[in-house]
């Protein structure tokens, strides 16, 4: 299986499966000398992990991380870095009679006919248990990219059919961890979390869509033509499980838009050169613009539910399915915190590509 690998300077590999020993990462191309907080990367885990409230699924894993390489006495050196979460409370019982089945909307199929084996427990290396791996490179992305400035914040903008109709501006984003659903806008967020609750109850699941603004970054990031910004942006939030859908500014509802409406003005503000408007998202020929990055990421309802659903079996049996184990009604909460650290991990080559600092504390 190749592809397991993301950023051109700044690579981040991950590896391991839902139900195996651990799941990891490898980290080449950090500058040397960045300050690493293990209790931040310990509060970005936390914000991922399960059972951190009613709405997530109540698998008991407190996702402590073993530093293996690559730091020493609180800074990295420019070796790699290799950091590992042990999996602890897998219950892959769950898991067997599921071994000849294919799960609707799920990767068993795909996966059965490209390798010819699949790891049924848990869904293997399609798990979202993955994405423990990605947080923990973004937020070390998160680290470096603070020292210059650059914020990354994202929040659940909508639930099914109930969304916030403020823009970020309109929004205090410090409030989004006072919401158990990540959604800043206190009077949305309680409608959000009864729905999900009452989906959860029927045994059926929600998709939606999480919102996310990048303050603070440069004029000159992105690589045209086909490392353009807002292309590796799109391209780590698809890679997401769930995510199916992905706009940049005003994305999609450009299309209602005529030329003279949509054309971001240029304008002077105290000697910088600015955009009277920010319909690009920040990213105009593919390069970063020096205005706020926003974009918007649909997610789809979680395919585990418990609703008893028709499907088929490896030997071509028709079969009725009832799906144990524990899962999320709703993905968006937990998924926040990996949005944010996939737009850092892009955030983080694309500046290491356009500046290139020997070290962390010379740029």
């Amino acid at each position: 299986m190749s592809a397991n690998t993301f950023g051109e300077i700044f690579r981040v590999t991950t590896f391991g499966e839902s139900h195996g020993a651990a799941v990891g990462v490898v980290i080449d191309g950090c500058p040397p000398l960045l300050e690493i907080s293990e209790e931040f990367i310990a509060s970005e885990l936390k914000r991922r992990r399960p059972g951190q409230s009613v709405l997530t699924t109540q698998r008991n894993e407190q996702d402590e991380f073993e530093i293996l390489s690559g730091i020493f006495e609180g800074k990295t050196t420019g070796a790699p870095i290799a950091i590992i979460v042990r999996n602890k409370d897998h219950k892959s019982a769950d898991y067997e009679s599921l071994k000849d089945i294919y799960r609707p909307s799920h990767a068993d199929y795909t996966y059965q006919k490209k390798y010819g084996i699949r790891d049924y427990r848990g869904g293997g290396r399609t798990s979202a248990r993955e994405t423990i791996a990605r947080v923990i490179a973004g937020a070390i992305s998160k680290l470096y990219l603070q020292k210059k400035g650059i914020l990354v914040q994202a929040y659940v903008s909508q639930v099914l059919n109930i969304k916030t109709e403020k823009t970020y501006k309109e929004l205090d984003l410090t409030k989004t961890e006072q919401s158990s659903i990540r959604c800043p806008d206190k009077i949305t967020s309680d409608k959000m979390e009864e729905l999900i609750l009452s989906v959860q109850e029927s045994g059926d699941s929600v998709g939606g869509v999480i919102s996310c603004v990048i303050k603070g970054v440069p004029v000159g990031l992105g690589e045209p033509v086909f490392d353009k910004l807002h292309a590796n942006l799109g391209k780590a939030m698809l890679s997401i499980n769930a995510c199916k859908g992905f706009d940049i500014g005003s994305g999609f509802e450009s299309i209602a838009m005529k030329g003279s409406e949509h054309n971001d003005e240029f304008v002077v503000e105290n000697d910088v050169i600015h955009t009277k408007t920010n319909f690009s998202g920040g990213v105009q020929g593919g390069i970063s613009n020096g205005e706020d990055i926003y974009f918007r990421c649909a997610f789809k309802p979680v395919s585990s539910i418990k609703l008893e659903q028709n499907t088929v079996g490896k030997n071509l049996q028709n079969v009725q399915l009832n799906i144990s184990g524990r899962h999320d009604a709703c993905v968006l909460p937990r998924a926040v915190p990996i949005v944010e650290a996939m737009a850092s991990i892009v955030l983080m080559d694309h500046y290491l590509r356009s500046f290139q600092p020997i070290s962390a504390d010379n740029q």
